[in-house]
C-alpha cells in the first residue's frame, strides 16, 4: 500500500486508521507531513503519545470526526485507507490534490480489491492492485457503524 502511494519527500499524506501508529511512523519518513485519523479515541491517544515520545514530529494524530477523512487539513498529495469501503468515498476523493493518489480496499464486507485512484484534471484514474480483506471503514460515505 505504501509503495503504491508513490510518495515524494514534499508530500502531505492522510492516513485513515492510525491503530498503533506504526504505519504513520513509516509514512513520516517518506513524506513531509502525515495526518492520521483514528475512530477509536483510546487508540488515537496512545498512538499520539507513542509517536511524540519517539520523536515523530511531522505526524499529527486526530480522532475521527463526523466527516470521513480530515478536509480541514487537506488537500493531500496521498491518502491511505487501512479499512475497506463499499465504494470509493467521495469525501476522500475531494481531499486529493490534482495528481494525488489514494490507496483503499473497496468491495463487500467479505472481500475487497486493493484500489489505487489518481486524481486528474479530468476526473479520476482507477487501478485494481489485487484482492485483499480488511476490516470495514466506519463512517459517513463508508459502512455505517
Amino acid at each position: 500500500m505504501t509503495a503504491a502511494l508513490e510518495l515524494q519527500p514534499r508530500n502531505s499524506v492522510l492516513e485513515l486508521g492510525t491503530g498503533s501508529g506504526y504505519q504513520a511512523a513509516i509514512l513520516s519518513r517518506l513524506a513531509a507531513k502525515v495526518v492520521s485519523v483514528e475512530l477509536n479515541p483510546l487508540l488515537a491517544n496512545a498512538a499520539r503519545s507513542r509517536l511524540q515520545t519517539l520523536g515523530y514530529t511531522n505526524v499529527e494524530v486526530r480522532s475521527a470526526g463526523t466527516v470521513l477523512g480530515c478536509p480541514e487539513m487537506g488537500p493531500f498529495d496521498a491518502i491511505v485507507v487501512t479499512a475497506s469501503a463499499p465504494d470509493l468515498p467521495k469525501a476522500l476523493l475531494e481531499q486529493l490534490v490534482v495528481t494525488g493518489r489514494m490507496v483503499i480496499p473497496v468491495g463487500s464486507l467479505q472481500e475487497q480489491d486493493l484500489t489505487r485512484v489518481i486524481r486528474t484534471s479530468e476526473g479520476y484514474s482507477v487501478q485494481t492492485l489485487g484482492p485483499c480483506r480488511f476490516v470495514p471503514l466506519i463512517g459517513p460515505g463508508a459502512w455505517e457503524g
